[in-house]
């Protein structure tokens, strides 16, 4: 089998071959890539043919980070992982370019079901289980062909009692495009990160990030209130069949109201709105570590029902000495952070 790799510049043509892949996620759309080159970012695009056949397509991203500079492909690359002679040779097309960048690895989380076969597939290229994540690899995820009602039925009781109390107690949800509410969500994860210890996204992180997906209609954030009172928002992506909740923010008056599941509750029925197949809730703590960071939130999310899926987590594939000075550095990191 020969590749041929062909370097994407143009919107339409990245968008239009990505409908081929079921698996393809918000990582690996062209906006998420809009969204990482407005951070300074160098972002490579390539489809993978066979015989003029797509076989394949790959986003990366150049990261410059003071522990070493790595190309990261999160949700990626989109590709069947079955096909070791295809996988081998689009990761020597990767690792050309990433040595033409200077990287000192690569850094990939498939969106692909974790096994032992595909476990044993990355370790043939050469990688190593990665220190820290690349977005999440947990995930919970409910089926939104299934009724409100279907949907209400399977989550917890408390959960259900929640949003029926939100209702209730007259709490509104609003959906906001507005890009200068980006300013107050910061100020609030700001709080909660104070409270909480752990280090918040930058407001042009949030802001850049939503207005790459803004004009696509791919993002919304939706605001929960108590009167006048903002109670949490939720920032969720759309894309490809799938709602993502990728962020959210809870206030102090959160505490007294159900506002965070008013904003879940209208998140999964504007998705069954807009015809999506899956609410994904992102990223959850395995149930087993009560001292992670994320436990917490976890315990709020699985009150939703759902099924946990687990993707590959991220693995690295070293292209230089350097690299196990960078791995020791991420690991201690890890330990601070409770991840």
């Amino acid at each position: 089998m020969t590749l041929n790799f062909e370097y994407i510049t143009d919107k339409n043509n990245w968008e239009q071959n990505i409908k081929l892949f079921k698996e393809a996620n918000f990582l690996q759309s062209w906006n998420w890539g809009v969204f990482q080159e407005s951070m300074g970012k160098i972002i490579t695009r390539l489809l993978v043919r066979h015989d003029g056949n797509l076989v394949g397509m790959v986003q990366l991203v150049r990261e410059a980070a003071k522990r070493g500079t790595y190309l990261s492909i999160a949700g990626g690359p989109l590709l069947n992982w079955d096909d070791e002679n295809l996988v081998s040779q689009t990761f020597e097309e990767i690792k050309r370019i990433a040595k033409e960048q200077s990287a000192v690895f690569i850094r990939f989380r498939p969106q692909s079901l974790n096994s032992q076969k595909l476990s044993d597939t990355v370790r043939k290229l050469g990688a190593v289980a990665s220190q820290m994540h690349l977005t999440a690899d947990l995930t919970l995820q409910l089926d939104l062909t299934k009724s409100e009602d279907e949907i209400l039925q399977q989550m917890r009781k408390n959960t259900r009692y929640s949003i029926k109390k939100a209702e209730k107690d007259g709490i509104t949800t609003i959906f906001s495009k507005d890009k200068n509410d980006i300013k107050k969500f910061c100020d609030f994860q700001n709080d909660l990160a104070k409270r909480h210890g752990f280090v918040p996204f930058s407001y042009d992180f949030l802001f850049n990030q939503f207005s790459s997906f803004l004009d696509d209609d791919q993002v919304i954030l939706i605001h929960s209130f108590k009167d006048d009172i903002l109670l949490a928002s939720a920032f969720i992506i759309f894309y490809n069949g799938e709602a993502v909740y990728h962020y959210g923010i809870s206030t102090p008056e959160n505490g007294k109201f159900p506002g965070s599941y008013a904003c879940q509750w209208a998140a999964i029925k504007e998705a069954k709105r807009r015809g999506l197949l899956k609410y994904n809730f992102w990223g959850i703590a395995p149930e087993e570590e009560k001292n992670h960071r994320f436990a917490g939130v976890s315990i709020f999310k699985r009150g939703f029902g759902g099924e946990e899926v687990q993707y590959l987590p991220s693995h690295d594939i070293p292209l230089s000495v350097k690299y196990s000075l960078t791995s020791s550095f991420e690991f201690l990191r890890k330990k601070m952070r409770k991840l």
